[in-house]
């Protein structure tokens, strides 16, 4: 069976009425019921606690504090690159920018002004640069880290659908990452220039935080929504958490052209840990 016809049932489902219900379950304090969800969470996706900085699954109050949960000091040792790794996931797809297109899957890509919102110019600034989207499956750890040191200087709210993200759905559904809802954040490099990372959402993925702002969504709007940022207000390091997913999603990355030469360990499939070497600024 093709993953197009695979597919066909997501355009059919209730996705924002499913994704609100899994949100207002995963937000509940339930007591015993919510720690039976979780151990029921873990043993299907073979979550591993024993990295966790509280691995007692019983602490947890709600499904949402144990999917957010965070590690142990030292198990994910920054890897000394000019770009980390900013998630635990796998490697959907990475490479040039050809064109303002963005390689999604065979046959399907997107380009970066559909990505970012519309906004043309911000486009423009990776036109023949680098992207690398990024996987994370409900096993993995969901909070999100810098790449690389950056100073915020605009988020974006786009409004959209809510396909699944996963590699059968990144495969069958055209312009996915473009299509779902997101959360656009630019950043400036004083080493790499502007750079972009995009918090897409999904199916059952409840809400997407950042650092700065919190929860951006819920509410959903329906018009694109837009915050921006003095200098220096909001200045991460590399390997700061930046936000978090509650249930699995996406992030896609973008550079401008000169600035990354990923890994050439990567390859698309693979799997990737935060803090290991994303790549290295290339030699003037």
């Amino acid at each position: 069976m093709s993953d197009r016809i695979k597919v066909l049932p997501q355009y059919l489902l209730p996705k924002r009425a499913l994704t609100e219900f899994a949100g207002r379950v995963a937000g509940a304090k339930g007591g015993a019921s919510t720690t039976r969800l979780i151990q029921w969470f873990v043993k299907k996706y073979g979550v591993n606690m024993d990295e966790a900085l509280d691995p007692d699954v019983h602490s947890y109050a709600s499904f949402n504090e144990f999917f957010t949960r965070p590690l142990r000091d030292g198990v994910r040792p920054l890897a000394d690159a000019d770009f980390i790794c900013p998630v635990d996931g796998a490697i959907s797809q990475f490479g040039e920018v050809k064109d303002h297109q963005i390689f999604q899957a065979k046959g399907h890509n997107f380009t970066t002004a559909a990505l970012v919102g519309g906004d043309d110019t911000l486009a423009a600034h990776f036109q023949h640069g680098s992207f690398a989207n990024l996987y994370l499956s409900p096993k993995d750890y969901h909070r999100i880290h810098m790449p690389c040191d950056g100073t915020l200087t605009r988020m974006i709210y786009v409004p959209g659908a809510l396909f699944s993200v996963n590699p059968t759905t990144a495969r069958g559904i055209p312009g996915l990452f473009a299509r779902n809802e997101r959360v656009v954040c630019v950043f400036d490099s004083k080493e790499h220039g502007p750079f972009v990372m995009v918090l897409v959402g999904a199916t059952i993925v409840g809400s997407m935080e950042t650092v700065w702002h919190g929860v951006v969504n819920p509410p959903r709007a329906r018009d694109v929504r837009e915050w921006t940022y003095p200098a220096g207000e909001v200045a991460l390091r590399k390997g700061e958490e930046m936000g978090r997913f509650l249930l699995g999603s996406t992030v896609v990355m973008l550079f401008q052209p000169g600035v990354i030469s990923f890994n050439p360990e990567w390859g698309p499939q693979r799997s990737i840990r935060l803090g290991e070497a994303m790549g290295v600024k290339p030699a003037a």
